[in-house]
């Protein structure tokens, strides 16, 4: 069953999925490709195949990625809320060939219909903020992993730099809703986003979270004066 808040992400991101490549990139200066690349090493780690859950893949930029940048063994399983986003995933894993190796699936990570110890990792970019809740979420992650699994989120955040920090959310709260609503006709949507954004919670308590639920050996990592943070669990 899903909540009110994951009916409304779901048709957000249904109404945007058809512009949301374009914008992520033009929106991030494409340095959300850099941010990716980064988290790839949390993920594919060692030369051994790995059973891969991508939570939130929306148009599935990060399950390609893991996918070409693993081993044939390896399996990706994608996961998403809106049909919309995975409508656009399933065209692009055809045409990249790799149907095989990436399965798409419609569905909530709060109730996942995955058996226990699944996946070797578990991997949320930039999803993790619009989940209705996090700590269940967490923890239905925490049973699908094997143990010594890793789950790695990358999130947007606000820098912590002052001057840095009001030039951000200058940007987020005025330009990125116009390009946003421009491009996409959905405004109100990429208002939403930032929003998302700078209610998420910091650092130290977003980690201090994951430990409650379950994860050991949380750390974090910060990219671009603090704009984006990787968090890494593992069980």
């Amino acid at each position: 069953m899903k909540g009110p808040k994951a009916e409304k992400i779901q048709q957000l991101f249904d109404s945007i999925a058809k512009d949301y490549d374009k914008l992520n990139h033009i929106l991030s200066l494409g340095v959300d490709r850099s941010w990716r690349k980064r988290a790839l090493k949390w993920i594919i780690d060692g030369n051994e195949d790995k059973s891969v859950l991508d939570l939130a893949c929306g148009t599935g930029d990060f399950s390609l990625e893991i996918a070409r940048n693993s081993g044939d063994g390896t399996r990706v399983c994608g996961l998403d809320l809106s049909e919309g986003m995975l409508e656009v995933m399933r065209r692009k894993v055809s045409q990249a060939g790799l149907s095989g190796r990436i399965s798409v699936e419609q569905g909530n990570c709060e109730a996942m219909r995955y058996a226990d110890a699944s996946f070797d990792r578990a991997t949320i970019a930039f999803g993790i903020r619009n989940f209705e809740n996090r700590e269940l979420s967490l923890k239905e992650i925490l049973r699908v992993l094997k143990p010594g699994g890793r789950l790695v989120i990358l999130e947007l955040s606000v820098p912590s730099n002052p001057v840095l920090s009001w030039l951000y959310c200058l940007y987020f709260k005025t330009i990125l809703p116009w390009i946003g609503g421009l491009v996409s006709g959905e405004k109100a949507a990429y208002s939403y986003l930032p929003a998302s954004v700078l209610n998420f919670p910091k650092k130290e308590e977003w980690m201090a979270t994951m430990r409650a639920c379950g994860y050991n050996n949380v750390m974090h990592k910060s990219f671009t004066f603090g704009i984006c943070r990787m968090y890494i669990g593992e069980k």
